[in-house]
């Protein structure tokens, strides 16, 4: 993007805010930890992400419109097209990766795979796609297997302390309390809700997000659940406002990600072109509050 003259906070708040999609669209880690803790449906979580991915990375492009209208010469002013011809060539590049997701998101949709199952599908296909270009080799294989092993470790271990911390929480009845005291104030669900997303706001700017869901979730879900709130629901709005603090300042770890990788970039710069995304994000929770079937759509289809 430098090369073709993108202006640096465009470039880098777009590869930022880009980055946290990987928590929403499914197969995304982010429910998978969340799922456990709430005992939901992984599958129904997975479903439930597509079509606010989808929204969001629309509300995304509308963002960057928005700030190119404002300020065309924050992207490259290009006088001939390409053709589509050359648009499809480009396309087709990326028909090995497309492909693979089709063929594991599709299988969860129509029901040929649970929900856990295309992870070994999309690994097995990615690991023929690399024999089929010729690039497995010894190096790339130890890399991978010990990549895998590092992450799956580091999920359990995640996983293992939150179980701790959830039965901990149970034995000290704060959660109890805190349930009568909302039923007390007679707030709604919705009211409650609302409050709640507005503290993972907050903590979002200082904690990673896997570690507000290990913190939190076991101390929302019983305040929440008895107010007749769908737990899969509020795990959409709960990742799409983690995705809202691994950008947001001080502590935004995907800007220091892009900051490793444009060292060039004053960090200042990064900030101020991640604002648009963010508001983004927030525009995506709000439509997500006033329209819960945007969540609930594909899973109430598949699932019942």
């Amino acid at each position: 993007m430098q090369r073709f003259k993108y202006d640096n906070g465009l470039a880098t708040g777009a590869i930022a805010a880009g980055g946290t999609l990987g928590i929403l669209i499914p197969p995304s880690a982010g429910f998978v930890i969340y799922a456990i803790l709430t005992e939901e449906s992984i599958g129904r979580l997975f479903m439930a992400g597509v079509i606010p991915g989808l929204l969001l990375t629309l509300l995304f492009i509308v963002a960057i419109w928005i700030v190119v209208l404002r300020a065309p010469a924050k992207a490259p002013q290009i006088d001939t097209r390409d053709t589509l011809a050359v648009r499809l060539r480009a396309l087709a590049r990326a028909g090995w990766i497309v492909s693979i997701i089709v063929l594991t998101i599709g299988g969860i949709y129509t029901g040929v795979f649970s929900a856990v199952e295309p992870a070994a599908v999309g690994a097995v296909l990615a690991l023929i796609v690399t024999a089929i270009r010729g690039c497995v080799t010894r190096k790339n294989m130890t890399e991978v297997f010990a990549s895998t092993l590092a992450s799956s470790g580091t999920v359990f271990m995640i996983l293992f302390g939150a179980f701790v911390f959830k039965t901990f929480i149970g034995f000290t009845g704060i959660t109890y309390a805190l349930s009568l005291w909302v039923e007390a104030q007679g707030y709604t669900g919705m009211q409650v809700v609302i409050a709640f997303l507005a503290i993972f706001i907050v903590l979002g700017m200082f904690m990673d997000g896997f570690a507000i869901l290990v913190l939190t979730v076991p101390l929302v879900q019983p305040v929440i659940e008895p107010l007749g709130i769908n737990m899969i629901w509020f795990g959409v709005l709960m990742v799409i406002v983690l995705e809202m603090g691994l950008i947001s300042p001080p502590v935004g770890v995907n800007v220091f990600v892009v900051k490793g990788i444009a060292p060039g970039v004053p960090m200042g710069t990064i900030f101020r072109g991640i604002w648009p995304f963010w508001f983004a994000m927030l525009t995506a929770v709000i439509l997500v509050l006033i329209f819960p079937q945007i969540a609930l759509l594909l899973p109430d289809t598949m699932f019942g």
